[in-house]
């Protein structure tokens, strides 16, 4: 394609020296408004107005200048017969190339807190111009900031303004790269506006606050302002209790965004007194959460534990009447669930995203590589362990025994560490080990881990396999008559 019209429309105009020789020795019609005109009149350059095409003056202070179908249609045309016909038909010139050069709508965040500049630095015609641009990439070039003038100048200098489909496909996926970026960064600002100020942040002399992007899945009943701790170990404890949402009662306990006390029973109370047996001394202090409905004689020996935060998907009447008489003490009513499918860290001055991890297990897709057919309660066990070690920080390990978590290692660099400091949490609050399941939350590099937990009295293991050295750990299970599943999926979690 051979540029023979071309739009500029350009916030900073630096740069333009040495293209607009190039545009005035290859004859190339050119399209302007605004400063940019005058800028390019100044450099002796032969510039029609906007204006002129579509007979509307630039208007409410040039917040409106190029946003009409003369200039639209002139960009967004294809260059086939039936566009063509149109283009004639209604006086609309064709525009081969659109220079465009946005407000800089982040400097001016940077800058000043005068709501009224930010918003008039929020670019409408500008951002238009090249999404029209790249939409229409086989007919028409864009070029969508001043960090690709070098482009323009080389095309114009090097290739005497005849472009490539390859190279216009190149620059429209720049150029929608850009768009994507700058209004990532007003929604940032919009978002910063409602922003919720924290108590502060993992300590004291941190602040901090909390930016939602979807409505709320909780309704605050009473108590004092969550803090950034309390905010990362409700967003873990739902997730954690998303998992047994449709078993019986599932009462959890939370403490430093892990688990450490769980348990599945047919009444509240039981799955209540169950997970604080656990590890009662790690629930001082702890997030609690449920999926039944609070009753009044959970309620009462809750009452005598200090904890933070208490989530139910909601309270009998006696219950709250019980629990708030602590004025400070967090009551949350569940209404949702964890919003999406994607989680996302800010970190180098950036983020990162990643998919959930959503994996639900189906016992009939394990691989059994050593021991006895698992019954049905077998597998109903290991997989209780195994959707509680895919919540613990990593390096982890989940010890159960009859629905209840009794023993975790977590956030060890090492996972020999990990599984020591489960087995001893579980004999520290005397627990029987003999027919506990043992859970991973990755594979075991070595046969160490398998020989520690054989040691110590337990025979059922689950894991998601995918050592080098899996054969190691599967010939000791096999010797020693430890059932082994292996998963084939792993949880880190980080």
């Amino acid at each position: 394609m051979q540029i023979k019209s071309i739009l500029l429309s350009v916030f900073h105009k630096q740069g333009l020296d040495n293209i607009a020789p190039l545009i005035k020795e290859l004859k190339i019609k050119v399209y302007s408004t605004g400063g940019t005109l005058t800028y390019l009149q100044n450099l002796g350059l032969e510039v029609t107005s906007v204006e002129s095409i579509t007979n509307y003056p630039s208007i409410l202070d040039g917040r409106v200048k190029t946003l009409h179908p003369k200039i639209f249609g002139g960009i967004l045309a294809r260059r086939d017969e039936a566009h063509l016909v149109q283009l004639q038909k209604y006086s609309i010139p064709q525009i081969d190339c659109v220079v465009v050069d946005l407000y800089p709508f982040e400097q001016t965040v940077a800058q000043t807190d005068d709501t009224s500049a930010i918003i008039e630095k929020i670019d409408i015609g500008g951002i238009s111009l090249i999404r029209a641009a790249a939409k229409n990439y086989k007919d028409t070039l864009i070029i969508p900031s001043q960090d690709y003038y070098p482009e323009l100048y080389r095309i114009l200098d090097e290739q005497k303004g005849k472009t490539s489909l390859e190279e216009r496909k190149r620059l429209a996926g720049a150029s929608f790269s850009l768009s994507s970026t700058y209004d990532q960064a007003i929604s940032n600002y919009f978002d910063a506006q409602q922003t919720i100020p924290l108590r502060y942040g993992e300590n004291p002399h941190q602040s901090a606050q909390f930016n939602p992007k979807h409505p709320p899945i909780f309704k605050q009943l009473q108590g004092k302002a969550l803090s950034y701790n309390n905010y990362a170990d409700i967003h873990t404890a739902i997730e954690l209790i998303e998992e047994f949402w449709d078993e019986k009662y599932t009462f959890a306990i939370l403490k430093h965004n892990n688990p450490c006390g769980l348990a599945t029973r047919d009444q509240l109370f039981d799955a209540w007194t169950d997970a604080l047996a656990g590890d009662p001394v790690s629930s001082f202090g702890g997030i609690l959460i449920t999926n039944g409905t609070m009753d009044l004689k959970t309620a009462q020996a809750i009452n005598e534990l200090f904890y933070e935060v208490l989530i139910a998907p909601d309270f009998d009447e006696q219950a709250l009447e019980i629990l708030a008489k602590k004025k400070k003490r967090v009551l949350l009513r569940l209404t949702g669930k964890v919003p999406g499918d994607q989680t996302t860290k800010t970190l180098l001055h950036g983020t990162i995203t990643q998919q959930r991890d959503l994996y639900l297990h189906q016992p009939q897709d394990w691989k059994l590589s050593a021991g006895d057919n698992l019954s049905s309660d077998q597998r109903k066990e290991m997989l209780f362990a195994n959707r509680i070690v895919k919540h613990l920080k990593s390096n982890a390990i989940a010890i159960t025994k009859n629905q209840q978590l009794i023993g975790i290692g977590c956030g060890q660099t090492s996972r020999v560490d990990a599984l020591r400091q489960a087995i001893d949490k579980a004999k520290r609050f005397n627990f029987d080990l003999d027919g506990a399941v043992m859970a991973s939350d990755a594979f075991f590099p070595f046969d160490d881990c398998v020989k520690i937990a054989h040691k110590a009295g337990i025979l059922d293991i689950i894991q998601p396999g995918g050592s080098i050295r899996d054969k190691d750990s599967i010939d000791y299970s096999q010797k020693n008559n430890i059932r082994m599943v292996i998963t084939g999926i792993r949880h880190f979690r980080h």
